[in-house]
């Protein structure tokens, strides 16, 4: 196990992003609390994976709080999640007057979040990932999921393929397409809220916006502007998902 200070990563991170040739995240002029990274052995999936976890800062280690498990994309895993500034993003929430709760996430590797034969990475977040999660104090009681790309996809499959375990998902340019589970089963999604965002310039946008037309009910937040399918334009929008996703998790969100 590994506790993660912040501040040096994420200017070190930005930099990263950079030389990549993607615009650097815009990071929160707040710092992260407490976030841990160790290794767990996964049934579900078979293996040793990465779990990341982050309080807000001002919370301690997070006891009582409820989580939103965390799908990355395909480019990402727990340990890169630091350096995107994922632990300030949630205290400059909670500062803001979001409701506080944990971020919580797992390797899942390129598997889109569903079984692939005996590697089940949607059943690790559903139920090992919560199981982790209490273990710490957490309330995994109350859970929310959000995810990028990739993982936008996996969070909305989740909320599907598991109707009452989400207060929320929220999803960034889910990697959608009609026909695929998610369009197969979105009227699961009726009773869940929904945060659906996405770049105007984003290959994924115009299968978005017809997941947008398609959802049982008008999504709870979200929003579409200029913006490509990286984190330079995901991390101009972490701060209205993670209200969105506080106010479900805590039971003051407006219905």
């Amino acid at each position: 196990m590994a506790c993660l200070t912040t501040a040096s990563a994420a200017v070190a991170g930005a930099g990263v992003w950079s030389r990549r040739g993607g615009p650097a995240p815009l990071l929160p002029p707040a710092p992260a609390g407490m976030e841990r990274l160790e290794r767990m052995y996964s049934v579900a999936r078979g293996r040793v994976v990465d779990f990341w976890t982050a309080v807000p800062h001002g919370h301690g280690d997070g006891a009582d709080l409820p989580v939103c498990l965390v799908l990355h994309g395909s480019s990402k895993r727990p340990p890169d999640f630091p350096a995107l500034g994922l632990g300030g993003f949630l205290t400059d929430a909670v500062r803001r007057g979001a409701p506080p709760f944990v971020l919580a996430g797992a390797t899942g590797d390129r598997l889109a979040w569903q079984p692939a034969g005996a590697d089940d990475p949607q059943r690790m977040v559903a139920e090992e990932i919560p199981a982790w999660c209490a273990r710490r104090g957490l309330d995994s009681g109350r859970l929310a999921a959000w995810g990028w790309s990739m993982g936008g996809y996996g969070a909305l499959l989740l909320a599907e393929s598991r109707p009452g375990l989400l207060r929320a998902v929220a999803a960034f340019s889910p990697a959608v397409g009609p026909g695929d589970p998610v369009f197969r089963g979105i009227t699961r999604l009726g009773a869940t809220p929904v945060g659906l965002w996405c770049g105007t310039d984003d290959p994924l946008y115009p299968p978005v916006r017809t997941l947008h037309d398609a959802l049982p009910a008008e999504p709870a937040a979200g929003g579409y502007g200029p913006g490509r399918h990286n984190f330079g334009y995901w991390s101009t929008i972490l701060a209205p998902a993670f209200d969105f996703i506080g106010a479900t998790l805590d039971g003051s969100a407006a219905t």
